[in-house]
């Protein structure tokens, strides 16, 4: 790949402050950091400390608890953050300088071992990026065994949530994914998924930027997508009984009203998840502004996704979705049919089903159940907690492609037990490697699509998690057919991926 040439980059190897900083605010400002908020906070706050002659602070606790909001008590031995994230910038700075960059006449590099940038003039061609990037994990706990799974996804839409709480307001969510995904103009446009199409949201075929070589995320999403430039992506808002004290009572059926109306008590009574304590709530309104960050997180990297395409999603909650969106667009939808009304009405019943033994006791109970078990494959799949702390370790999500409300439109739901499920099955579902996998597994068991459409089928995947909220990767488990018919245990086996 060639850089610029320059007469002034000629004579010397180091640039001068101006020139850095120019450089740093190119790189801040592009399509490829676009999503990567958190990317954007410590590459910024690694530039300015070396910039400033101050290479001291860049120790890895400071980085921590200065740039990545860790709290005073972080401990680099016990947690990763600092280097799962210096390496993922390492890779996004690598994306850059292969395809926006690839002419710029300043490079920065942060060196493996190293968190000191490194800024050079370049007067030919830039170093190659990738064995320092692809080794710079060698012994980090919980990344190398998922690295394959994670880089392409992590990579460009951190899940870095330790200063979130398990369950954000969907004013301050959405707020901040409209902040993220907005942020320097065309708020939908970047993904390392390298995935392009015309102006006029036709898509192109499914080649990669910088060559003719295949690229099976494009493919795949073009296919699913078909001449609709304008897909809904359609997030979970569980409604919730809010009291005067700020206290939240989840709200599972029943009639509801607008948000902040007044509640029946007697409605609260019969249909909250503990009537008993709702009964000494005293006045309830009606909540639905909260979303999972689960959720939160695959609203990003599908919107960079379809960004990337050209595609210019509608991003809507749940309940809002439309006869017409239905008729005239492709949805895709976020969450279980625990948490999204949506999925329970609008997905028809295949082997894999979402249940729950105890609907008043749902967290991390739930299950899902497989109607049509194959060999090596379980009848129901759970949440996994560690024994000693019980910080959860594994959830389980489904992909699900089936058909729409009329023909030549379609629905998905990438949904998890867990909102973290949620998103680690959305991490599958863009990541070059998950749909590698599944493309494969079809392939191989000779699912075909109906003509001009995709494959309609369930994917059940296994999410791996750290402290119960990191995201580390996601595999396949297994793949069956989903037929339209309705019934249970109408799907047909595809293939068991691995056992479990």
């Amino acid at each position: 790949m060639a850089h610029a040439d320059t007469a002034t980059a000629t004579e010397r190897d180091t640039p001068g402050i101006e020139q850095c900083e120019h450089q740093v605010r190119r790189i801040l400002q592009s399509a490829t950091f676009r999503n990567a908020t958190t990317l954007q906070q410590l590459f910024q706050f690694l530039a300015t400390k070396t910039i400033a002659g101050a290479p001291e602070a860049l120790k890895e606790y400071t980085i921590g608890v200065e740039a990545l909001g860790r709290k005073p008590d972080f401990d680099p031995k016990i947690d990763p953050i600092v280097r799962v994230q210096s390496h993922r910038l390492r890779l996004k700075l690598k994306e850059y300088y292969d395809l926006e960059g690839s002419h710029d006449p300043i490079l920065i590099q942060i060196p493996r071992g190293h968190y000191l940038p490194t800024f050079e003039v370049v007067t030919v061609s830039k170093p190659d990026l990738d064995r320092a990037s692809a080794s710079d994990t060698a012994g980090m706990p919980g990344v190398a065994h998922s690295e394959h799974k994670a880089d392409s996804v992590i990579g460009e839409f951190t899940v870095s949530a330790g200063h979130f709480n398990k369950i954000v307001s969907r004013g301050a969510a959405i707020g901040l994914a409209v902040i993220v995904l907005l942020a320097a103009g065309y708020w939908l446009g970047s993904r390392d998924v390298h995935t392009t199409a015309s102006a006029e949201g036709t898509l192109l075929s499914p080649h990669t930027d910088s060559g003719n070589l295949p690229d099976p995320v494009r493919k795949f999403w073009a296919t699913f997508l078909g001449n609709d430039s304008e897909p809904v992506i359609a997030y979970t808002d569980a409604i919730f009984l809010l009291d005067d004290s700020n206290d939240l009572f989840r709200f599972r059926q029943g009639a509801s009203d607008g948000r902040g109306s007044l509640v029946d008590s007697h409605l609260a009574k019969q249909f909250a998840s503990n009537p008993a304590l709702v009964a000494m709530a005293g006045q309830l309104y009606y909540e639905n502004g909260y979303t999972g960050t689960g959720e939160l997180e695959s609203v990003g990297m599908l919107a960079g996704l379809l960004g990337r395409m050209g595609v210019n999603p509608t991003i809507k909650s749940s309940r809002d979705i439309t006869p017409d969106d239905l008729k005239q667009h492709n949805v895709i939808l976020l969450g279980s049919p625990f948490q999204n009304v949506a999925v329970a009405q609008l997905l028809p019943t295949g082997d894999f089903i979402f249940k729950n033994p105890d609907a008043r006791h749902e967290q991390w109970r739930a299950q899902i159940v497989n109607a049509n078990p194959q060999a090596n494959e379980l009848s129901a799949y759970g949440t996994e907690r560690d024994p000693t702390t019980h910080v959860l370790k594994t959830d389980y999500s489904l992909m699900t492609i089936s058909p729409g409300v009329i023909s030549g439109r379609y629905i998905a739901n990438l949904g998890g037990l867990d909102t973290k499920g949620t998103e680690g099955a959305t991490m599958f579902a863009t990541s070059r490697q998950g749909i590698d996998e599944l493309t494969r597994v079809l392939a191989r068991d000779g699912e075909k699509a109906a003509a001009g459409g995709p494959p309609v089928f369930q994917a059940l995947v296994h999410v791996r998690l750290a402290k119960g909220y990191q995201v580390l990767g996601s595999d396949l488990t297994a793949v069956h057919r989903l037929r339209s018919s309705g019934s249970t245990g109408s799907g047909n086996p595809i293939a068991a991926a691995t056992s479990r």
